[in-house]
């Protein structure tokens, strides 16, 4: 399965050109990622911090800029789970209109105590949810 959410580029995303500045696109992604929690895994992105006392931040982060977006653009962001590992996972995103490809990103996430900052496994409800958007392909 997929998520998607739909985000339209505004004002405080563009560079003076009107033109999507690239740092905001990575806001975006984070954006999708926490919209992912609360309307896709149904665990709020808040409660995972703040009652589960676990956060995914994210190791590394690959982003590709295909095309510019421009203000008032609206964009449909998609995220899948290409991999679960032990205690990481890589998720994939990407943005576009329905004509063109805007971006695609690659992020690696660990999943991890907020007591401690340090990795667990993913395992259990966690692995249950996360792999009910892992690709196929």
């Amino acid at each position: 399965m997929i998520f998607n959410t739909d985000k339209q580029i505004r004002f405080a995303h563009c560079d003076p050109a009107g033109i999507g500045f690239y740092p905001r696109y990575v806001e975006l992604i984070n954006e999708v990622v926490e919209d992912w929690f609360d309307e896709g895994l149904d665990i709020g992105f808040r409660a995972f911090h703040e009652t589960h006392r676990l956060g995914i931040p994210t190791v590394r982060l690959e982003v590709e800029y295909i095309a510019p977006s421009r203000y008032g653009d609206r964009l449909r962001f998609e995220l899948e789970v290409e991999r679960i590992g032990t205690s990481s996972m890589t998720l994939l995103v990407s943005a576009g209109t329905s004509e063109e490809a805007r971006l695609r990103a690659k992020l690696i996430v660990v999943l991890t105590s907020l007591e401690n900052l340090r990795p667990v496994p993913i395992e259990g409800i966690w692995h249950q949810r996360f792999s009910t958007y892992l690709s196929t392909t």
